[in-house]
């Protein structure tokens, strides 16, 4: 950091001097970045900014409008302070228009009493400042390492967030574009000081800047994504304004988090590595269907002439820890658990996890073993069955719920792909409303599970905003008379408002007065089919965000 004002004062080569403020103390605090000795009265084109200049005063005019208009030039160089010595041309005092302007424009004004060597200032500073750049250099250095190591490796969030509070000494919060905690590390502090109501505090900050200082809350807030597809925001709760290093720090960290998020980060057996390439170049259309098929022939699991049917397992948090991101190592352990028990049922299946949350699974079965629908369902139910059990019995994951969607049974590896879609889209769906059911099929979802299969994509959070966004600010101004539920009644019931507000347990004339609220902070008619279409896809699209 560099040095304040009020530091240099404090250096032995400026005490000797016997230092005395006699204007301007508001700007005491300002960072020095040089000294600037100098007599002359037309200093300012000299100076670049955050000089404090040093002078005898011999060479300043005499009348009032000339010292004003001095101290004027000074301030608006960004000079951050005037230090002269008297006895050369002031005995005992400076002039008072001199000391006013200073005043007026809250520039450090100081005199010296006793003689004083402008070049032991002038080192004694510098040494300070080209320490501090020094310093500065060898943090960066630091800085780029550790994140250039945290990329290589593929490190989880949690792990870069705690590089992030650790350097930067505060706790970091990473979230998604809904103002949703996805992971955090609270740097030695409660987290309940800092993420209680985060949502409603986090949408009040919305800086133009991808990097920008919010001094009112002291949030640091940079953008994360890449390829100007932002998936998130990365704050940093620090206190006071963060030096230029940790804007770097945070620009540094959440390009490490959006690079991690593109490259494969399975630490898995070479099995499951093998298995998650197969499963997504299906699913991204990578490779021909073909090709994948040889591959996965390759590997032991035969996809011609088999019937393919998808699962997906859905990790839902853990019961005993809240915490949205949790390590690799459950979903590594989950994989297996599935691979274990396919294998004990002699199905050859591709198992390999998808995401942060999700393992897809590719069962594919000899057709004599499933001659007719009721032996395929009983397959999978026991397969289903014995993945919740084994599951029960592993410490790392026995206190995780699980979610099990299945997919439609498809003949050919050029379907597999919508089998798993289907799979993951119904776990999706299912896991906002989780019940006690053992695995869900397609047919049990609808819409619902659209929006729960797209409710990672940006352009949806996006919508949500755009669409909701007034009621949600409404709502949270007005916590007593919340118009979003009231909207969401409305929908449910298709319009109904005798059936919307009695279902809300309020009054005729109160519902519609709310309604009527709601209808204006949207702008918009209510009783349009489509406008209710569009709103309606929103409350569905948030509620799966939530």
């Amino acid at each position: 950091m560099l040095p304040t004002v009020a530091d240099v004062l404090a250096l032995d080569a400026v005490r000797v001097g016997g230092p005395a403020v006699v204007a301007g103390r508001d700007g005491l605090g300002s960072h020095v970045r040089w000294v600037h000795s100098a007599e002359v009265v037309d200093i300012a084109g000299q100076l670049q900014g955050g000089e404090l200049v040093l002078s005898t005063g011999i060479a300043l005019p005499d009348d009032h409008d000339g010292l004003t208009r001095y101290i004027g030039t000074l301030a608006d160089a960004g000079a951050v302070g005037l230090v002269i010595e008297l006895g050369r041309r002031y005995r005992d005092r400076l002039p008072l228009a001199l000391v006013r302007a200073a005043d007026a424009r809250a520039l450090p004004l100081v005199t010296l009493c006793d003689p004083t060597r402008f070049v032991d200032v002038t080192e004694a500073v510098h040494a300070i400042v080209i320490g501090s750049q020094v310093e500065e250099l060898r943090a960066t250095q630091e800085m780029h390492h550790r994140f250039t190591q945290l990329s290589v490796d593929g490190a989880e969030p949690r792990e870069v967030l705690r590089q992030v509070s650790q350097l930067a000494g505060c706790p970091t919060v990473l979230e998604n574009l809904n103002h949703q905690v996805l992971s955090y590390d609270a740097a030695g502090r409660p987290p309940a000081g800092f993420l209680s109501d985060w949502e409603p505090r986090s949408r009040r900050i919305q800086p133009d800047e991808r990097t920008a200082w919010d001094p009112a809350s002291g949030w640091l807030v940079t953008r994360v994504g890449a390829r100007d597809q932002d998936w998130g925001r990365l704050v940093l709760l620090h206190d006071g304004e963060p030096p230029p290093r940790v804007e770097v720090l945070a620009e540094r960290a959440a390009a490490t988090l959006a690079v991690n998020r593109l490259v494969t980060r399975e630490a898995d057996s070479l099995e499951r590595q093998t298995h998650h390439g197969l499963l997504v170049a299906l699913r991204e259309h990578q490779v021909p269907a073909d090709e994948i098929a040889l591959r996965a022939d390759a590997v032991g699991v035969p996809l011609v002439r088999r019937r393919l049917l998808a699962l997906a397992v859905l990790r839902t948090g853990s019961a005993s820890e809240p915490a949205p991101l949790t390590g690799q190592a459950q979903l590594r352990d989950l994989a297996e658990v599935v691979a274990l028990v396919c294998r004990r049922h002699d199905v050859p299946a591709l198992v390999g996890s998808l995401d942060d949350t999700r393992v897809g699974v590719l069962l594919s079965v000899a057709p004599r073993r499933v001659a007719d629908r009721a032996a395929e369902s009983s397959l999978v139910t026991a397969i289903v069955g014995d993945v919740r059990a084994e599951a029960a019995r592993r410490p790392s994951i026995a206190d995780t719920p699980l979610v099990v969607g299945v997919g439609s049974t498809v003949a050919q590896p050029s379907q597999a792909r919508r089998s798993l879609e289907e799979a993951l889209q119904v776990a999706d769906a299912a896991s906002a409303r989780p019940g006690e059911a053992l695995l869900h099929r397609l047919h049990d979802v609808h819409v619902r599970g659209l929006v729960h299969l797209l409710r990672d994509d940006a352009r949806l959070q996006t919508y949500v905003e755009r669409e909701l966004g007034p009621l949600l600010a409404h709502d949270e101004a007005h916590p007593q008379a919340q118009l979003l539920p009231t909207v969401r009644s409305y929908l449910e019931h298709g319009g109904n408002k005798s059936r919307a507000a009695e279902a809300s347990h309020l009054s005729r004339q109160s519902f519609y007065d709310r309604l009527a609220r709601a209808a204006a902070a949207l702008d918009l008619d209510l009783d349009d089919p489509e406008n209710r279409l569009s709103l309606h896809l929103a409350v569905l699209a948030w509620e799966a965000l939530r």
